[in-house]
């Protein structure tokens, strides 16, 4: 039981696939560092197991924005295959964490390739139908900056430690930002909540964002993964900011007027989650790899210990 517990657990964060994707076993290849070595801020954080917790809170935080919601529900899989819509982001996110200068450069711009696709309407806060595409500048920082603020207010709540302080983390994944195409993102907390804010205006509630909620609250996951996933659901919505989780309809997670303990119980999901995944994922086991061939090749210090 345990063994195929493990087993599905793997291929939720694969597509459902056997075997580690081939994209992150070749993350040992290259010829630098990268933009994060594992003593930065971003390597701390998304190596942890609060991106769990995060990638639930930056998808409810994206459908507020009419625009980034049309691209999602005109042109997603999310219905049909919500999984390998999952897997696409945790490519990319991975890739520039841990792959090399060039795997970061060259995963973003496919990505930024796949958007150029991406167009259509949809009627903004003010009743006015508006066109897009998924790479408009606006509709890519929105995205940057609910993914950001979704890493850093998870691991905030949930995890341990950021080296240089949340500050650090902020301006390290600006590099995210601007490699596709952000022009000025956020390099401090104050700076990130406040371009968040900007965007306040342009949010709004629809029937487009509560069909997507269903999808978010309910995804179609293994019997034994369900409880864990609730768990994890009501810790991303404990962290959202109160103007936005009352623009979804959400509320935090309380019996009466009395908080539930949602931290202790989300610690110990995440910790039943690296049980099953191991210590160290395949993606970040080969930028090591990677980052002791060139640093044994320069005659620098292996940053990895």
């Amino acid at each position: 039981m345990i063994s195929r517990w493990r087993t599905q657990l793997r291929k939720t964060f694969t597509a459902n696939s056997d075997e580690p994707p081939t994209w992150a076993e070749e993350l040992d290849s290259g010829d630098d560092v990268g933009y994060f070595p594992p003593e930065s801020a971003a390597w701390a954080i998304h190596s942890s197991m609060t991106p769990l917790v995060a990638g639930i809170r930056a998808l409810l935080l994206q459908t507020l924005h009419p625009g980034a919601m049309a691209g999602v529900h005109d042109h997603s899989s999310f219905r049909e295959d919500p999984l390998g819509r999952l897997a696409n982001t945790i490519r990319w996110i991975f890739t520039v964490t841990y792959g090399s200068t060039t795997a970061a450069k060259e995963g973003s711009a496919f990505v930024q390739r796949l958007h150029t696709r991406v167009t259509g309407a949809y009627v903004d806060s003010k009743g006015v139908e508006q066109r897009y595409t998924a790479g408009d500048p606006s509709l890519v920082r929105w995205v940057h900056l609910a993914f950001t603020d979704a890493f850093l207010a998870a691991h905030k709540a949930y995890g341990g430690r950021i080296p240089g302080g949340p500050d650090q983390y902020v301006a390290e994944w600006a590099r995210a930002g601007e490699l596709m195409g952000v022009d000025d993102p956020p390099r401090s907390e104050a700076d990130l909540a406040a371009q968040l804010a900007g965007f306040d205006p342009e949010l709004t509630n629809s029937r487009q964002v509560q069909e997507a909620l269903r999808y978010i609250k309910r995804p179609p996951l293994p019997r034994s993964q369900r409880a864990g996933y609730g768990i994890l659901f009501a810790a991303a919505v404990a962290t959202l900011e109160p103007r936005h989780r009352e623009l979804l309809g959400l509320r935090a997670p309380k019996l009466g007027p009395v908080p539930l303990p949602i931290k202790s119980a989300t610690r110990l999901v995440m910790g039943l989650v690296r049980l099953g995944l191991g210590p160290e994922g395949p993606s970040e086991a080969a930028a090591k790899r990677r980052i002791a061939r060139v640093t044994a090749v320069d005659g620098t210090k292996d940053p990895t210990g």
